[in-house]
């Protein structure tokens, strides 16, 4: 429920405080008072988008807070709680516009985005008027205000289940196919490509391992010859191993006559001794590398130039040929089991399909039925409201199928027996779409709590006892909640519980509007001007006395 509004530098409002109350609230005032003012600033601070030059002149901003009432069980809970914002009992919205068109909002003192708002407004507000094409007249939504005056929602959440299974299964089919079909198309490929790749079996590193051959073999020729000096120079009969025997044979031979004094160089020569017996066998061991058949040089270039030819050919390294044939190998066994998976995903996109059929056609049937409830109820709103020869039809035709199911939903009337039917904003006049609107408020929120509604205007075209029987529904709908009707009409005003009178006056040059709540008298005199115009008469007081009292 909406308990507070409080508006300051917006249009020509300097500053109002209103509190508000459960029940029929009553707004009047003569036209260009401002009452479409409060539905804009009320409109501004649960984030609805409308007219940006709010500011008003002079100011440097202006600002609008709304304080609402949260009962246990209230849906604007749950929008608080997603957002990550405090949930109490009092719900506080405050929304700045800066003169520049800067515009910051809070939430219960936390700083929040215009779709927190909008998404709290859902829960908190709705606006009707002969200009609601967001909500009644909407054709687009007539089919989820049907399900939720059937309380359809187990069937609904049944559908969207088989036909969010069904999407999936048609989605993995779909793939299946596209992915068999792109490797149809390259089967040749992958088949002579896994042949190449096959007879070649590359090993990893083997690019590396060849080039070293080659080029070992490729360097022999021109370093065997000095090698084989070098060994000469080694190890024949005059080379240096030889000579260095000689010559520590020489040595141990007068050891012993010399004392001491050719350990040393004896020492040394044992060790040269010894290094050089090791160049030796290195050198050997060179050499024995060295030789090679001349053919093989040929069969190394031959298997490495085909390795680097392959790794060109496919736009990979050497070393990941092998890799790359295995990824080749899987396309291959993939291709071979496509043909298999398909039909088992076919089999799968059948039973979805006959699940989504079954909950489709039970949520078809229980609109059908949803449907002529609702008529039934139409028509015993129309009659109070002085149009019982009305005929208000709920019409299911058959759409695309979704995840709401294949019902198109329209709400049509033939405001005259035997006259066609059509959609509600083409064929019924401003006051009869003004009752139907009402009559289907009536119907579709029976069930809705804490949620304020507000009617603008929507008795305009219409007077009388049409007037007097609009009042009621009115006062009949906010029985238990709470309704803000902004109004014309004597009749209506009468019925409300609470009274509000919004004036425009102009002062030193400014115009501000204001509202103020009514006394019994003020309220008389009030309805008397809506009764006789500019000049309150006594007969008009005592019609709007009459009015009061009845």
């Amino acid at each position: 429920m909406l308990r507070g509004l409080d508006i300051r530098d917006l249009l020509i409002i300097d500053r109002l405080e209103l509190e508000f109350q459960p029940g029929l609230n009553v707004l009047t005032g003569e036209t260009g008072a401002g009452k479409s003012i409060l539905l804009d600033s009320l409109g501004f601070v649960l984030g609805w988008r409308g007219r940006a030059d709010l500011v008003r002149a002079g100011a440097e901003q202006g600002e609008v807070t709304a304080i609402f009432d949260l009962p246990v069980a209230h849906p604007a809970r749950a929008v608080l709680d997603d957002a990550g914002l405090p949930v109490e009992d009092e719900l506080v919205l405050r929304r700045v516009n800066r003169a520049d068109g800067r515009k910051t909002a809070w939430v219960n003192d936390r700083r929040a985005s215009g779709d927190v708002l909008r998404a709290l407004s859902d829960t908190l507000v709705e606006l009707h008027g002969q200009q609601d094409d967001r909500g009644l007249l909407n054709p687009r939504v007539h089919r989820q205000l049907l399900d939720e005056f059937g309380g359809l929602s187990k069937q609904l959440d049944t559908t969207r289940i088989a036909w969010r299974d069904l999407s999936k299964a048609q989605r993995a089919l779909d793939q299946a196919r596209a992915d068999l079909q792109a490797a149809q198309a390259e089967e040749e490929f992958l088949r002579h490509a896994v042949g190449e790749l096959d007879a070649l079996s590359p090993e990893p590193g083997e690019d590396a391992e060849l080039d070293s051959r080659r080029r070992l073999m490729q360097a022999a020729e021109r370093i065997g010859e000095d090698i084989t000096k070098a060994y000469q120079a080694l190890s024949d009969g005059e080379g240096a191993e030889a000579r260095t025997g000689d010559a520590l044979r020489w040595l141990e031979d007068v050891a012993d006559q010399a004392g001491e004094a050719l350990d040393p160089p004896i020492s040394a020569l044992g060790r040269a001794l010894a290094e050089l017996g090791d160049a030796v066998q290195g050198v050997e061991a060179a050499l024995d590398a060295l030789s090679f058949n001349p053919h093989e040089l040929e069969v190394v270039e031959e298997r490495l130039f085909a390795i680097r030819a392959m790794a060109r050919k496919h736009q990979v390294a050497p070393d990941d040929l092998g890799d790359f044939a295995d990824g080749l190998r899987a396309r291959l066994v993939a291709l071979d089991a496509g043909v298999g998976a398909i039909g088992g995903l076919e089999q799968d996109v059948s039973q979805a399909q006959v699940h989504y059929d079954a909950a489709a056609t039970a949520l078809s049937g229980a609109r059908s039925v949803a449907a002529a409830e609702l008529d039934k109820a139409m028509s015993g709103e129309l009659a109070p409201l002085k149009m019982e020869r009305a005929i208000f039809t709920t019409a299911l035709s058959v759409a695309e199928a979704g995840p709401e199911g294949r019902d198109q939903v329209t709400f049509t009337v033939a405001t005259n027996p035997g006259a066609p039917s059509g959609p509600l904003n083409k064929i019924a006049s401003g006051g009869e779409l003004s009752r139907f609107l009402l009559a289907l408020k009536v119907c579709l929120t029976r069930e809705a709590d804490g949620l304020t509604m507000i009617f603008d205007e929507i008795d305009r075209g219409v007077g009388g006892a049409t007037a007097d029987a609009v009042g009621r529904r009115l006062s009949a709908l906010s029985a238990g909640g709470q309704v803000l009707v902004v109004t014309h009409s004597p009749q209506v005003a009468a019925l409300g519980d609470h009274h509000w009178q919004v004036q425009k006056s102009v002062s030193d040059g400014m115009t501000r509007s204001t509202v103020e709540p009514l006394s019994a008298s003020a309220r008389v005199d009030e309805v008397a001007r809506m009764i006789s115009g500019d000049t309150i008469t006594e007969a008009g007081r005592a019609a709007a006395k009459e009015l009061l009292g009845g």
